[in-house]
């Protein structure tokens, strides 16, 4: 990649502490040291053209505190792209040639160490959240040397935790997947020593139904799952190939940051964290079965409580997160719903290795349940296994009264399924 690296100001902060760190990425070793740093303007938001390019970003901003949006062009459509002009930012274009602005519509002056995140969109069109380096990195005291995997799309606040925990930390290696090598993930993981990975339940799920053998190759000392609800049966699944790893659960967003981690292996977290205040950690709450937190890692402009719009159940003494508010409830005939709950029972049957549920208009109920399933090739089932299944373990009115099978498990850009 050839970058420009003059014109640069003097430096804002020194070295961060993992600048020595190893990096994997684009089939080349390096380190944050050796990447080069573009001249970028400020403030930009930088459409990084490649994995590569979105690192370089990174560490440009770690070094000269240039205020930075960083997304892929794929997440930025035109309407995005106008409110960032319109919003001062220059829009610039990061690839192998160099960077290619483009003028803010309003320019503006840069406001320094400023980091913005554009949320996922699961509630409609992406928010910017802004941040610092600071609030990013969540891990702060020693960490045992770990080679990292990080398949995230790069400027996504899951990205960002992995990326800051390797720019911060000594020891902490890096190796980057682009999105065309997911599919071989745990090839090249093992290739590089990769003993701890981060991803989303669906990749997992992904990862375990496409081979389950060359995942069981790769040498995890630590899995951590996050971005999506985590089910019993994706922790259950992962333990079983990987019997004496530390596996994690965290639930963290662009507005709260990193709130909840739980490492004892279960669905949920303890009901008793409820309403604890504990100086420098988030205050988690329920209110009308939505979760709430107070964080000190939240975004710029966010303050006190924060509804996070992810609602709960509580059961056998663990708080459950089911999924959205706005998408989680079905109401089937004046009964309410949990597309959370239907769908965790399904994802418990051995043969399923992914579930969706959702509703679907129907007379005289209004809604009823429907689900989606991919099934593992090994050990098929009939849609008539699959209602039984749900009918011994849930009300009638939750049963899905259609179940379609898929061939394969859809994943979006944030490894996230569409649930």
């Amino acid at each position: 990649m050839t970058v420009a690296t003059a014109g640069h100001p003097t430096p804002a902060r020194p070295e961060p502490a993992g600048v020595d760190n190893r990096l994997v990425v684009g089939g080349a070793t390096l380190t944050w040291r050796s990447l080069p740093t573009p001249t970028v303007p400020d403030p930009a938001a930088v459409l990084a053209h490649s994995a590569l390019h979105a690192l370089t970003a990174a560490r440009q901003h770690a070094v000269y505190g240039t205020e930075l949006l960083l997304s892929t062009a794929s997440r930025v459509d035109t309407v995005m792209r106008a409110e960032l002009l319109e919003a001062g930012f220059t829009v610039s274009v990061l690839d192998d040639e160099g960077v290619h602005p483009s003028a803010p519509t309003r320019p503006r002056a840069a406001e320094p160490g400023r980091l913005w995140l554009l949320t996922s969109g699961s509630t409609g069109r992406p928010k910017r959240v802004g941040h610092t380096l600071d609030t990013l990195t969540t891990v702060r005291g020693d960490q045992p040397d770990r080679t990292w995997l990080c398949p995230y799309a790069p400027g996504t606040y899951a990205w960002w935790q992995v990326v800051t925990l390797s720019l911060t930390h000594p020891g902490q290696h890096l190796v980057v997947v682009e999105p065309d090598e997911l599919d071989d993930w745990p090839m090249v993981a093992a290739a590089h020593g990769v003993d701890a990975a981060s991803g989303t339940p669906t990749f997992w799920r992904r990862t375990l139904y496409r081979d389950a053998a060359a995942l069981a190759r790769v040498p995890l000392r630590q899995i951590t799952l996050g971005g999506e609800p985590v089910d019993q049966a994706i922790l259950d699944q992962l333990r079983d190939v990987f019997p004496t790893a530390r596996i994690s659960w965290i639930y963290a967003s662009s507005e709260v940051g990193a709130s909840i981690v739980v490492h004892d292996g279960r669905a949920g977290f303890p009901v008793d964290w409820l309403d604890r205040e504990s100086p420098g950690r988030p205050t988690l709450s329920v209110r009308d079965d939505e979760l709430v937190v107070t964080s000190p890692y939240h975004g710029a402009g966010l303050a006190g409580p924060i509804r996070t719009g992810d609602r709960v159940q509580v059961l056998d003494g663990r708080v459950l997160i089911t999924g959205r508010l706005d998408s989680d409830e079905i109401n089937v005939g004046g009964s309410k719903v949990s597309a959370g709950v239907v769908r965790n029972v399904l994802a418990g049957h051995p043969a399923v290795a992914w579930a969706r549920v959702t509703g679907r208009r129907a007379p005289v109920l209004g809604r009823m349940v429907v689900a989606e399933v991919v099934l593992d090739p090994a050990d098929p089932v009939d849609e008539a296994t699959l209602v039984r299944w749900c009918a011994s373990r849930l009300p009638e009115h939750a049963v899905p009264r259609r179940i379609r099978v898929l061939t394969e498990i859809p994943v979006k850009e944030t490894l996230k399924s569409d649930v």
